[in-house]
């Protein structure tokens, strides 16, 4: 991913991370729309995003197969309980984002994200007033995490980290 490219498809992403942030913490559910809507952000941005920001043209087709691959693991995964339907998808959607990225720093940067999801995560939900202003939020009470906020985290913090020269 070229930093011309990360900066062509972030605000796309943002939007739809937020999107998804939020849709899971309210409902525990990540929308199948907004899985294929960043599908489409990778297929039409990014598919324009090879001329004019010198995606290479096998970088982007790559992507597609990452994200078949990242859906196959997250349907192992999901059937053996371990992420949710929604997560998994979600995932696979992201993967052609991460494409030549070395996954050691990627794993580190979802790991980071993960961990300060969980804290702000549980940590809100103590705070009265804010419990109270989105008290209708289904992950306050599920036993379960809402992923889809650190995986959106992962996806948007890896296109500034793009942008910046640091995948």
């Amino acid at each position: 991913m070229t930093p011309g490219a990360a900066t062509a498809l972030l605000p796309f992403a943002l939007a739809i991370g937020i999107w998804v942030s939020w849709s899971d913490m309210k409902f525990m559910k990540i929308p199948n729309k907004a899985v294929i809507a960043l599908l489409l952000v990778w297929l039409i941005p990014g598919l324009l995003a090879v001329p004019l920001t010198g995606l290479p043209l096998m970088t982007w087709l790559w992507g597609w197969a990452l994200a078949g691959i990242v859906l196959v693991a997250g349907f192992v995964a999901n059937m053996v309980r371990l992420i949710g339907a929604g997560d998994a998808k979600f995932a696979a959607a992201m993967a052609p984002f991460f494409v030549g990225a070395d996954m050691r720093l990627v794993f580190a940067l979802f790991a980071a994200c993960l961990l300060g999801a969980f804290t702000a995560h549980r940590g809100a939900r103590l705070i009265g007033p804010f419990r109270n202003a989105v008290a209708d939020w289904a992950s306050w009470t599920n036993k379960d995490f809402p992923m889809g906020l650190a995986l959106s985290g992962t996806l948007v913090f890896h296109l500034l980290l793009t942008i910046r020269g640091a995948f």
